[in-house]
């Protein structure tokens, strides 16, 4: 078919039809031919690339059952006529600013007090103890059950804490608090009552609430953060709990059945996710979880990037743990095939962040021996696996806020870039922990220390706590400016289709690292953002993620 007169002219005069020609150009098609150096670069180059694409396809997998089985929800439970005695656990470590609102909240809570027993399971080393022991007792002498239990040595951290506990604890179900959370006086009465239902309630071992958030809107930060648990809370705990398959108690805003922790193992310190590995223990001897997202739980985000980056690598490296730990015994279990295969693409999916790194490594030459072959081969190829891999990440987190925020959702879109940045520019960090997790390293309970700040209001820059920034940010920023020269080649190429996906990386590495460098020194460095009242949560019963 012969061109029209037309055509080349009009391409002649416009710079995107000098892009289009040139990317179409065939004058030396057959004359390149791939050597031993872009060979060993484009073998590993798929590989990663494809790895990272099928955890993508798994994300776009839940949103497929999160929608399938939609109508498999929790029904209401009658109402009870006897309610059960509860243990109220509440674990803390140096937390001197947050301890008295959470007991407070506790004492607010609509449970008969004879039937609770309260405590706060401290293991701090610093002025907290007196806090929180003088916090115990005030509230002790107004007729709250509440004992303060203090341990010295600190072994096992938080689970050593709960185990502890539980030696002389009360109640025939045990409800879980961290120090950073507010819940609601009503919590007890709309969650015990699923442990009391005639009909199936004795089989149910733990039930999970969603999170809530006090100080969604204090920066960018906390508002990507809110955006990425929702997509957790949401989506993957939806997802999976309508479907059937395994799913995790958060550490935190739930309720177990005692007799499930203990026929489960009780709490083990082996993994810094000691809630996922009791949880998988749990469900592997029958008992089942219910998770309940109408029934919200507020909680302060971390709202400097150290704290964030610190919470974000404890979860990885911990769930990596989990998975050497626990995902054997799953492939063994008597469970049907997708809660094997969903166990293992959640307990493995922080995988992706040494693989992202590694990935990154790799793009530039990949990007020059790509230009060689021809723009067929990567619209064929690279396309498909970059969507698998990357859009698949919109799609997950623009859902959960659809399904939270009907009438505003669409003010997502605006954050993505900076959704998608921030994962990557936390890779790095999350990456030293995975590999830390697969060469069985050990290492400390990082806790994420909380400054007791609700919606814009309060600051952190006097306060103790901070996180360190160590060499990280420097490895962050380092990688930030090889991503922009990668920009630079890119657009003295004139492969200007790679640009946008680039400066996602050159954007995330050095937001990171600048971030925690400048906090570190200029502590009240943030980004502040205005938002509509709309993209707050729904009252919670306590201030408003």
């Amino acid at each position: 078919m012969q061109t029209p007169s037309f055509v080349p002219l009009w391409a002649a005069q416009s710079s995107l039809g000098h892009y289009w020609q040139k990317i179409t150009d065939r004058t030396f098609s057959g004359v390149y031919h791939a050597n031993g150096f872009d060979l060993a670069m484009m073998i590993p180059y798929f590989i990663v690339l494809f790895i990272l694409a099928l955890y993508g396809l798994h994300r776009y997998w839940l949103v497929y059952d999160y929608y399938a089985y939609s109508k498999n929800v929790p029904a209401q439970p009658p109402p009870v006529t006897e309610w059960p005695r509860v243990t109220i656990q509440l674990p803390i470590y140096n937390e001197r600013y947050v301890i008295e609102r959470l007991v407070e909240a506790i004492s607010r809570f609509d449970y008969p007090p004879e039937l609770l027993d309260v405590q706060v399971l401290d293991d701090s080393t610093d002025e907290t103890q007196a806090v929180a022991r003088n916090c115990v007792e005030r509230f002790a002498a107004q007729g709250i059950p509440i004992t303060y239990i203090h341990r010295s040595n600190r072994e096992g951290y938080k689970a050593g804490a709960l185990e502890n506990g539980l030696k002389s604890s009360k109640g025939e179900f045990v409800a879980i608090f961290d120090a950073d959370f507010v819940p609601a006086p009503d919590f007890l009465q709309l969650t015990i009552p699923y442990f009391m239902n005639p009909s199936g309630g004795a089989g149910i071992g733990m039930v999970q609430t969603r999170w809530t958030y006090l100080n969604t809107d204090y920066s960018l930060l906390t508002q990507v953060e809110t955006i990425l648990l929702d997509g957790h809370f949401v989506v993957e705990h939806g997802a999976r709990s309508r479907r059937g398959t395994f799913f995790n108690f958060n550490g935190t805003a739930g309720v177990w059945r005692r007799k499930a922790i203990e026929q489960a193992g009780g709490w083990q310190h082996d993994t810094l996710t000691e809630d996922t590995d009791l949880s998988y223990r749990a469900q592997l001897k029958g008992w089942k979880f219910l998770y309940l997202p109408h029934i919200e739980c507020a909680s302060e985000l971390p709202v400097d990037m150290n704290g964030f980056k610190a919470q974000q690598a404890r979860w990885a490296k911990g769930l990596m743990q989990t998975a050497k730990k626990i995902l054997p015994k799953v492939f063994k279990a008597n469970v049907p095939w997708h809660v094997k295969s969903e166990a293992f693409f959640h307990l493995t999916a922080n995988i992706s962040y040494p693989l992202m790194v590694l990935l990154s490594t790799m793009l530039l030459p990949a990007m020059i021996v790509r230009f060689y072959q021809g723009w067929i081969q990567m619209l064929v190829i690279d396309l498909p696996l970059f969507l698998a891999s990357t859009c698949s990440i919109s799609s997950f987190y623009l859902v959960a806020q659809k399904e939270l925020r009907p009438k505003t959702w669409y003010r997502t879109f605006l954050y993505m870039p900076f959704v998608m940045a921030t994962g990557i520019g936390i890779s790095v960090r999350n990456a030293q922990a995975v590999i830390e997790a697969l060469t069985g390293k050990k290492s400390e309970f990082a806790r994420t220390p909380k400054y007791n700040i609700a919606g814009k209001q309060g600051s952190y820059a006097k306060k103790s706590y901070r996180n360190k920034a160590g060499w990280m940010p420097y490895a962050e920023i380092f990688l930030g400016v090889y991503f922009a020269l990668t920009v630079v080649y890119a657009v003295a190429n004139e492969n200007y289709a790679t640009v946008p996906f680039l400066l996602l990386f050159v954007w995330g590495y050095l937001y990171t690292g600048f971030m925690s460098l400048g906090q570190t020194y200029l502590a009240n460095l943030r980004f502040e953002v205005e938002t509509s009242p709309e993209m707050r949560p729904a009252a919670s019963g306590a201030p408003g993620f």
